[in-house]
């Protein structure tokens, strides 16, 4: 029932059924409460609280006339709750209530949601999403409640929002050429709010536009009279610049070329002012330097091995200058999602691990907690597959740090670390599921594309673990969507193996066709700059094929087994007859470190340990693998796997009942 209501303050306050009908909310002051507790944005309200909102003096029956509000609203938004059960949308929770409504379902909710994304988008769509969420305004955002305190705030900021969006919808039809279309709602938006000097600068932007030059200029000697005569304020220096810029013909007033173009050609200016004007040695060139390499990383190949090398450049540079504070600044603003927990170079990933250790300590105690948990946060990814008891306990720290100050980019650069950090036994792909889905919708509600992208992935990786490969496609299809509109084409590297093992999970394919796509999916990784993802994976993806359909390992003299050689080898030994030689070698296989792949390389170890009799082995495995028992072996990273972990179990269970019998 709880998704299925729907709420809306962008006009009176109203809810609508599942059917798109109103729903009775009795009594203005019924409305009142059910819009207080929108209000709060599914936060606890108390009692005591609505009282004092409700009554300039409250009458002595004040609680229970709240209660009772209470009460005839949950009949009326879950009409089909059965006596006595618990509510779910209007919840009493502690000393108050709250409204659990979904993100979606409250009308002032999603429109903030449209806004930010749109400014994300190309100028189509982002028109055609910012005409669809200004239509949802009925009126004033909650329009009976004019004069109630508690409602002034969230109506001041809906209101300065939907301003915004009607200056940002005009300035997306001018970017498509369409600035006569412009001009009428611009004309009635400034006789509304005369003091929106970007608005008056837009309706004269687009009546030059339209060719009309004398009306842009008359448009803005309006606007200078009214605000130096009546609001008693001098103009912005935009609008005197586009007064001269229009009686000279200024080419930049021109509509905008093509966005290639436009984006060469603004890059190439920028570029050479910042080199005229920022000083060689100073010290933003470093900060400014980061910021590149963040955008340089997300390409891919050359881009994402050159954005390495040249972090640690700058933080060594940062750390010679003896400036504690740029130091951490440079640290921590290369906040690139991760989602491989194989670091591409650990030597670097141990230098920055040091340099930030080292500058945490040397901050002021109290101080910075921004940059503190930046830090402690690129510790956290740095030290990723390390099995280091700093890594976790950084992890903590930076989310602690991050959801204290309500900082949303530091709480998703934080969320990175603590899922980098959440593979320390098997079993934990629902864990890690619930951190993809808070990024999901921490970094759509903010904006941040490629933490959202990040998000996708980890479910990817979770819902495919967990045998939900419907979910797991979905989240394939976001993230691809998301890349191509942000051009991230690393993203779709791991949803093409992704494609690859859901292939091979459902396992109805000839062989080589799902072989195929392992190799298809590999040459993706060609160039991709990602060494500790591409090193040994597509050999060990074949050999899992191979084993989950009992057919017989293939394996050339030369093949490079990567990091995964240790695990391989005793299967590689046995499919040639050597038993005792893939004993011995199985004898020597280390403990998987513990990442995406630890439950598939426990299944290849428990495998080979059957086929030779290692009862060691085989105990570790079956104890290692125990709290994976729901999940699929290897799938989890979105790449490869062994299927069901309970198989192996179960086969591992039978080897060791027979070794006892021996």
């Amino acid at each position: 029932m709880q998704a299925q209501v729907a709420f809306g303050v962008l006009g009176p306050v109203v809810a609508w059924d599942a059917a798109g009908g109103a729903i009775a909310l009795k009594g203005p002051r019924h409305r009142a409460v059910l819009a207080r507790l929108i209000v709060a944005r599914r936060r606890v309200v108390p009692v005591t609280g609505l009282v004092e909102d409700l009554w300039d003096d409250p009458p002595p029956g004040a609680v229970g006339a709240v209660r009772t509000f209470v009460a005839a609203l949950r009949r009326a938004l879950e009409p089909a709750r059965p006596p006595r059960a618990a509510a779910r949308l209007l919840v009493t929770e502690g000393p108050g209530y709250a409204l659990r409504a979904e993100p979606g379902a409250v009308d002032a909710w999603r429109f903030e949601k449209a806004v930010t994304a749109a400014a994300t988008l190309p100028p189509e769509d982002g028109l055609a999403l910012l005409e669809e969420a200004l239509a949802w305004w009925r009126g004033p955002a909650y329009a009976e409640f004019t004069e109630e305190t508690w409602a002034r705030a969230e109506r001041s900021r809906l209101g300065e929002l939907r301003l915004h969006a009607v200056e940002r919808r005009a300035e997306a039809r001018m970017a498509l050429g369409r600035a006569a279309e412009a001009v009428p709602d611009l004309d009635a938006h400034v006789a509304e709010h005369p003091w929106r000097e970007d608005a008056w600068r837009l309706l004269a932007l687009a009546l030059y536009r339209t060719g009309r030059q004398g009306d842009a200029l008359a448009v803005l000697r309006r606007a200078r009279t009214l605000l130096v005569e009546q609001l008693g304020v001098d103009p912005d220096p935009r609008l005197r610049r586009l007064e001269a810029d229009i009686l000279h013909h200024a080419e930049h007033l021109d509509p905008v070329p093509r966005p290639g173009e436009a984006a060469g050609r603004v890059w190439a200016l920028a570029a050479a002012a910042y080199d005229r004007t920022v000083a060689s040695g100073a010290r933003a060139r470093l900060e400014s330097t980061v910021g590149l390499l963040r955008g340089l990383a997300v390409t891919g190949g050359g881009g994402l091995e050159a954005a390495r090398e040249h972090r640690v450049a700058a933080i060594a540079a940062a750390e010679e200058l003896g400036d504690t504070e740029l130091t951490a600044r440079v640290i921590g603003a290369y906040d690139v999602p991760a989602i491989w927990t194989r670091v591409d170079d650990p030597e670097q990933a141990m230098r920055v691990v040091a340099a930030a250790e080292r500058t945490l300590a040397a901050l002021p105690t109290g101080e910075h907690a921004a940059a503190r948990a930046r830090l402690l946060a690129t510790i956290a990814l740095e030290s990723r597959g390390t099995g280091s008891a700093h890594g976790p306990r950084a992890a903590r720290q930076a989310e602690q740090i991050a959801r204290h100050l309500d900082d949303p980019a530091l709480l998703a650069f934080a969320l990175n670390g603590t899922f980098m950090q959440t593979f320390h036994r098997a079993g934990l792909a629902s864990r890690r599921d619930a951190i993809g889905a808070e990024l999901v919708a921490l970094s759509a509600r903010n904006g941040l594309a490629t933490y959202e992208i990040l998000g996708h992935l980890i479910r990817l990786q979770a819902r495919g673990a967990l045998a939900d490969f419907p979910g797991a496609d979905h989240h394939a299809a976001a993230a691809d969507r998301l890349a191509e509109r942000h051009e991230l084409p690393l993203t779709g590297v791991f949803t093409e193996w992704y494609r690859a093992l859901r292939l091979a999970a459902d396992g109805r394919a000839p062989m080589d066709e799902m072989e195929a796509a392992y190799r298809s999916a590999a040459a993706r990784l060609d160039g991709a700059g990602m060494p500790g993802l591409e090193h040994g994976l597509l050999p060990l993806a074949l050999l899992c094929l191979r084993v989950r359909h009992a057919l017989p390992v293939q394996a050339d003299e030369g093949t490079d087994w990567g990091p995964y050689e240790p695990w391989a080898r005793p299967l590689v030994l046995l499919a040639d007859d050597r038993r005792g030689d893939a004993a011995a070698a199985l004898r020597e296989v280390p403990a998987p470190p513990r990442d995406l792949l630890f439950e598939a390389l426990w299944c290849l170890a428990g495998r080979a340990a059957i086929a030779v009799g290692d009862r060691e082995t085989m105990e570790l495995a079956h104890n290692e693998l125990i709290p994976a028992a729901a999940e699929l072996a290897g799938a989890g990273s979105g790449l490869l796997t062994l299927g069901p972990v309970t198989e192996h179990l179960d086969a591992l269970a039978t080897a060791l009942r027979r070794s006892r019998t021996r």
